[in-house]
């Protein structure tokens, strides 16, 4: 224990630890170090070019979100949160196009990390620290770093897997003690319970689930509460799972490997959710070069992946990340878990949406719906899964099941679970750009 009183510091000193030019490494969500990142920009005068990869990040830190701050911080992101949306158009942040898979790596192979900066659990007595909610791309980084800083949290959750880390392994300990951020769960509506029973139908008892967050994986687990020896394999553990779990559905005694637990690659929910995970032997959380391998998700016999999209065009391209140019979330691990539960025997994958969405209309200003079920998708969207990975399509009005389908009956099976009002004009623009 002499040697962790030794590694603790105050936060003065580890700012100082950061240069001009380093490229820093930040914890994933709840992963994250607050206090060092809520005094990031107080060394802004003396550092420039100062770059940090983050993903999802919490909080509304003055670094990135003040925009006389950018020749000193540039934030770049794996995947974009709600504060780096609306900082994009200062140039303080920018994104790295990613499967969540090979994040690390392909950051690795491009330039090694100077500082990993991220938060854990307080030390054990056998000298052990946990890093809690995230293991997505910590672990390589944290192997990769020159330098090694942790914000040591009573409040960081104790997970066990690839997330335990030894002190020696740190060259930088700051006590604190704050508050872990919460993400509460969405609130689910009529469209969401409608579209939860679509995919839960086509859910087999036995199967292992990888869902996502948001009102409609909310709701299909709600409609899995039903179903039986349901397992986890998923790159986000939520609070539907813990649903999950305290129903019964879930029991993980059918799945292929690493049977009897639930494996996850990082955990972001309510406080309920962490006080299920702290000091949980069931819960596995894995390196997410791991987890998201699609070869490994593979692996699990009825393997079921459900992710959301923005709007998926008639020949099955999927839209999930941006709006037109402009950058909203990340490729994640769409793609990843798409193509995994693709590689399983009985696997199943499923993409889901609501049929319309309400938009301001650019000449008149007044709201006007519009059909996600698109001939194209907008000009300049980012195609998240490919039409050739693209295996169920899901709105309130039905299902698409698009694996082996050519183009023409594509066509077909979309227009079908489209919002009947734009029916008409899907067939007549798929037959004026002869999308067939």
């Amino acid at each position: 224990m002499s040697n962790y009183q030794n590694k603790v510091i105050p936060v003065d000193e580890a700012l100082l630890k950061i240069k001009s030019g380093d490229h820093i490494v930040s914890g994933l969500a709840g992963a994250e170090p607050q206090l060092m990142l809520s005094r990031l920009h107080e060394i802004h005068e003396r550092v420039q070019d100062v770059h940090i990869m983050t993903c999802l990040p919490m909080g509304l830190y003055d670094f990135y979100t003040v925009p006389e701050y950018r020749d000193s911080f540039l934030m770049e992101g794996w995947f974009y949160s709600g504060p780096m949306r609306k900082c994009h158009d200062y140039k303080n942040v920018t994104f790295i196009p990613n499967h969540l898979h090979f994040s690390a790596k392909k950051r690795i192979d491009f330039r090694k990390p100077n500082i990993y900066i991220g938060n854990c659990s307080w030390i054990d007595a056998h000298g052990y620290v946990s890093l809690g909610l995230s293991a997505v791309y910590e672990v390589e980084m944290i192997e990769a770093a020159d330098l090694v800083i942790l914000e040591m949290n009573p409040n960081v959750p104790r997970t066990f897997g690839d997330t335990t880390l030894h002190i020696s392994q740190v060259d930088f300990i700051i006590e604190t003690d704050y508050k872990m951020p919460e993400l509460q769960p969405t609130a689910i509506n009529e469209k969401d319970k409608i579209i939860g029973k679509w995919i839960a139908d086509l859910i087999e008892d036995g199967s292992t689930i990888q869902l996502g967050i948001g009102g409609i994986p909310n709701a299909v687990a709600d409609a899995l509460k039903t179903k039986k020896h349901l397992g986890i394999h998923t790159e986000m553990f939520t609070d539907g799972m813990v649903d999950l779990f305290e129903s019964g559905a879930i029991d993980n005694t059918q799945k292929s490997i690493h049977r009897g637990k639930m494996v996850a690659a990082f955990a972001l929910g309510s406080e309920k959710l962490y006080k299920f995970i702290d000091d949980n032997p069931a819960v596995a959380i894995l390196d997410g070069a791991y987890v998201n391998d699609p070869h490994v998700i593979g692996q699990n016999v009825k393997m079921i992946s459900i992710n959301t999209s923005i709007e998926v065009d008639l020949t099955g391209q999927c839209c999930s990340e941006s709006i037109g140019t402009k950058q909203i979330s990340g490729t994640g691990g769409q793609a990843d878990t798409a193509i995994g539960a693709q590689n399983s025997k009985g696997g199943k994958s499923f993409i889901a949406l609501y049929a319309t969405t309400t938009v301001k209309d650019s000449e008149t200003g007044k709201l006007v719906e519009k059909s996600k079920i698109v001939p194209i998708l907008s000009p300049g969207a980012i195609v998240s899964l490919s039409r050739n990975d693209v295996d169920y399509v899901v709105t309130e009005y039905g299902v698409a099941s698009l694996r082996g389908t050519s183009i023409r009956e594509r066509v077909k099976r979309l227009i079908e679970i489209a919002h009947p009002d734009f029916r008409a004009w899907l067939k007549e623009t798929a037959e004026a750009y002869k999308i067939w």
